[in-house]
């Protein structure tokens, strides 16, 4: 086994400081700043996109720290974010749960539409590469992944030794930081408080709907549920029926009444 590059006397003043400052951080402010400092020399990136919870049947909460206008945890067009966030932990568990850069023009497109300005799919366009690394804690069973993206090349060699080195103090900050309301678990408004029979749908219709009522097409909720478009559109086609509607805003709008009046 390859043994890791030592770290130089300098590093090791330097990333004695960080560590230190990490106690301070209370708040995604605090976070934020520390990672637009000092942290930058060694892990340069744009946007910091953070999930956790279980990645292969569970929910996945994330956040998403950045200057940029558009990266916001909760702004427009983030109703993708979980799906990328277990495509990248698939490429992070391949590539033996060590940290790995990869191209981000290959992720791109699984946040759906990017020509709209200021939502989060078109700031991603801008994106070049991604670096990946996780944690896992067996006490809680759950993963937490972070993903650094660069408008740049992220330098393989350095920034993949720093982000071992600085992911367990990354990780604790982001512990001390209150969570923020949306991230408090919550299934989708179409599936919530529904019985297993409401409206007649099966559980791949309420499935679909759910996505639905988040805006996705055919095409996405197909990538996202690994079944063709054709199939979703078959589904769409039977939901319709079932609720005596004719279009997706009526079926999202019949759903939700169900959901909130039975």
């Amino acid at each position: 086994m390859k043994s890791p590059a030592p770290l130089f006397s300098e590093d090791s003043a330097r990333y004695a400081t960080w560590m230190a400052q990490v106690v301070a951080i209370t708040r995604h402010a605090d976070l934020l700043e520390w990672l637009r400092g000092d942290v930058q020399h060694c892990l340069p990136h744009d946007i910091l996109m953070v999930g956790w919870g279980d990645f292969q049947d569970g929910a996945i909460q994330h956040d998403i720290l950045s200057e940029l206008p558009g990266a916001r945890s909760y702004g427009p067009g983030t109703e993708g974010v979980p799906f990328l966030l277990r495509r990248l932990h698939d490429h992070w568990v391949a590539g033996g749960a060590m940290p790995c850069r990869l191209d981000f023009n290959l992720f791109a497109h699984l946040m759906g539409n990017a020509s709209l300005p200021g939502s989060f799919p078109h700031v991603l366009s801008g994106m070049r590469s991604v670096l990946v690394h996780a944690m896992h804690d067996e006490r809680a069973r759950q993963t937490c992944l972070y993903a650094f993206l660069s408008t740049g090349v992220i330098p393989a060699e350095p920034a993949q030794r720093a982000v071992k080195v600085l992911m367990p103090s990354i990780d604790h900050a982001l512990r001390q930081i209150a969570l923020l309301p949306q991230q408090h678990p919550q299934p989708p408004v179409a599936a919530r408080s529904l019985p297993d029979d409401a409206c007649g749908l099966s559980e791949r219709e309420t499935q679909i709907m759910a996505w639905v009522a988040m805006g996705k097409t055919n095409a996405e909720i197909g990538t996202i549920l690994n079944i063709s478009g054709y199939t979703v559109k078959n589904h769409m086609q039977r939901i319709f029926q079932k609720l005596n509607v004719f279009n997706r805003a009526q079926a999202v709008s019949r759903i939700t009444r169900v959901s909130l009046h039975g």
